[in-house]
């Protein structure tokens, strides 16, 4: 019995690797940047609270926050970004970037353009990360299901 369990599920393992092998796609491979197990270097950036939070009225920390969401738009369609989002919580852990960029010179450029960063309002915690080159697919998809955006 354990026998035929065992090669029940080699048998198993076997046609579902090649099956994952026969779905390969060496053009969307290469246009995502895919090395050759599906993954690429990206740079994500921990936004934590900045120290100078308190130094601005509800409604100024409000415009500072309508030119982050408005570079956050900027460098998604200039293809840098690939991923951002708030945490839950009032932590001071805000939120992540994920950057397609080769290093973190580069996202330290590009997070420096953020009003939130430059008010003090926010500050970054930049690390290089290796993650599924498919991500690079989020926002194409993300376009497609969302009804509205954040404003």
């Amino acid at each position: 019995m354990k026998l035929w369990i065992a090669t029940l599920l080699a048998a198993f393992s076997f046609s579902f690797g090649v099956s994952a092998q026969s779905q390969y796609d060496e053009a969307l491979a290469k246009k995502l940047g895919a090395d050759n197990i599906g993954m690429k270097k990206y740079v994500m950036a921990f936004l934590l609270r900045g120290d100078r939070v308190a130094e601005y009225t509800p409604e100024q920390r409000q415009e500072i926050q309508a030119g982050h969401m408005a570079n956050i738009g900027k460098m998604a369609e200039m293809g840098k970004l690939v991923l951002a989002g708030p945490f839950f919580g009032n932590d001071d852990l805000r939120g992540i970037y994920i950057f397609d960029v080769q290093s973190i010179d580069e996202a330290k450029a590009l997070t420096e353009t953020d009003p939130a960063i430059q008010a003090g309002v926010l500050k970054m915690d930049l690390k290089e990360w290796y993650g599924s080159a498919a991500l690079m697919m989020v926002n194409e998809i993300h376009g497609k299901i969302a009804k509205g955006s954040v404003q």
